[in-house]
Order: structure tokens, then sequence, then C-alpha cells
């Protein structure tokens, strides 16, 4: 059974959640990326999810149907990490597992230090660590890379209206590019993901909030070396964004996290590899409550 509610985060500030499986059951908290609306989550993975756990999916601010309030009242991205804590108040969650992905990663990982006694467990995948600690590569390695070329000259070019339908082509476009070059490309699966997004939003006006939203004060190195609550971190070998050295700095700075391996996966979730995903998320979640 799908349930869907709003929840006031703030003064003014409403936020579209969506809740599937057992009410009884532990909870899981999907926390989706930057300008991404929670029906990004693909539904055959919040299916797989939900056999074993109440998950939780909800739309960021300025995304979906939640409000659309950047412009009068700037946030900064921290705010968006205390809407995750807020999401689970307001639906009276006192714990919950969380799955990040990309900027959704990174909240994740604010919700892990500052407020670590309302995590069960952490997934985070497709991010990068908040956290100074150098990065120690296995060839003696210093250096991160940074994000792929065509990656970067994707997100330059002018999004322009031409309608629908040129929308949605530049939208399965930016998936190809996202999805890295290890796996075959499925454009009518990520078509029909995105028209769902679009028809749920009702609208596809492009917005830009989180790229403006202040970025100060997230550093928590500190607080990340003395984790101890169980976390996974999830490498795509094909991830264009925070290519795999990401992924390995991550689960070195995060005290006892667990790094595993998503052969062929990028910076999306294609069909192929919800399996696998689903299967290393539940395994996790299910080792951390009976830990």
């Amino acid at each position: 059974m799908v349930r869907e509610r709003y929840v006031e985060v703030a003064a003014g500030v409403r936020l579209w959640t969506e809740r599937r499986g057992a009410p009884d059951a532990p909870a899981l908290l999907l926390v989706m990326g930057a300008q991404a609306a929670g029906l990004g989550w693909p539904e055959e993975l919040v299916d797989a999810l939900a056999e074993r756990h109440h998950v939780i999916r909800y739309d960021h601010r300025d995304t979906g149907r939640s409000s659309h309030c950047f412009d009068e009242r700037p946030y900064r991205v921290t705010d968006l990490a205390r809407d995750a804590v807020a999401v689970l108040d307001g639906l009276g969650v006192e714990r919950a597992h969380l799955v990040g992905l990309s900027l959704g990663g990174m909240l994740a990982q604010l919700v892990l230090a500052d407020h670590p006694e309302r995590v069960l467990s952490a997934t985070l995948m497709g991010t990068c660590a908040l956290s100074e600690t150098p990065y120690a590569g296995p060839d003696g390695a210093s250096e991160l890379p940074g994000i792929a070329p065509e990656v970067l000259e994707m997100w330059a070019r002018p999004v322009e209206d031409h309608g629908l339908e040129a929308e949605l082509d530049r939208r399965v476009e930016h998936w190809r590019v996202l999805g890295g070059d290890q796996l075959p490309f499925d454009a009518a699966y990520f078509r029909r993901l995105e028209r769902r997004i679009i028809e749920h939003t009702g609208g596809y006006a492009p917005s830009t909030a989180h790229a403006r939203a202040d970025d100060s004060g997230m550093l928590r190195t500190a607080e990340l070396a003395r984790n101890k609550v169980p976390t996974l971190v999830v490498s795509g070998s094909a991830e264009p964004v925070f290519p795999p050295p990401h992924a390995r700095h991550l689960a070195q700075v995060i005290a006892g996290a667990r790094l595993v391996e998503v052969p062929g996966m990028g910076h999306a979730l294609p069909p192929a590899v919800l399996g696998p995903l689903a299967e290393a998320i539940l395994a996790h979640t299910g080792g951390a409550r009976t830990a």
C-alpha cells in the first residue's frame, strides 16, 4: 500500500512524502540527489526494498510537489539535511536506515554526523566525502580525480524550452552521459521515468536552486572519523561524476565503513544495476538490524 503525505519542515515549507511497505517494518529513508524528485528512485528498487522495510521517499525543496521557495527564501545545503530529519519527525519515525545518492549521499553524511542517534545504518553512493582527511590510494595516489569532461560539457549546455518532447530528449541524453559507458543504455526506460516525474511535478521548468544554495559549513571530518553507525559505501565502476577513488576515500574517512562495487554502475540507476543494488542494501540493513 502506497501512502502519500505532506510534511511541514520549516515555516511555509512543505515536502511531499510517499511511504510503502509494512508500517511496523524498520524504516528506510531514500535521499535523492540535487534537483531530483523522489520519483527518481526507480519503482523496481523501491518495491524490492519495501519487501523488508517501511520505505520513505520524498521530494526535496524546489523539486516535484514540494514547496518551490528558493527565490523568495534562499537556504543552505545543510538545511536540506535538516529536512531529511524533519521528514522523519513529521512521519513519527524515531530511527531509520538512510540511503543517499549523489547530493543525497552528502546529506546522509550530515545526518550521520549530526544526528547519529536517528540512523540505523547508512548507504552512500555516487558521492564524495565531507572530510579534509587526505586520500590514500592503493597505488600511492593522493589526488582524487575530477568530473569526467563529457559530464562537464553536458552541464555547460544552455537549457532552453522547446516543448515537452525536446525536454524529454534532453533529460534522456543527460542520463546517457551520467550512466557511463559500461552498460547498454535503455533510452526508453529513462524516457518513461522522466515523463512520470514531469507528470508528478506538474511541469518541466528546470530549477537551479540546489546549485545556488550556500554549501558552506558541510565538512564533518572529526564526526565521520568517530562514526559508530554501520555504513556501506557503494562504488560504481563506471561512475563519471565521482569516479571510484572517491568511494574508496569515503570508505577510508568514515570509521567502520564497508566498500562494495556494483559493476557497470555510473551516476544513474538503470534496470541492470537495480537487482545488485537492492541486494547490497538489504544485506547491509539486515546485518545492521541484528548487530
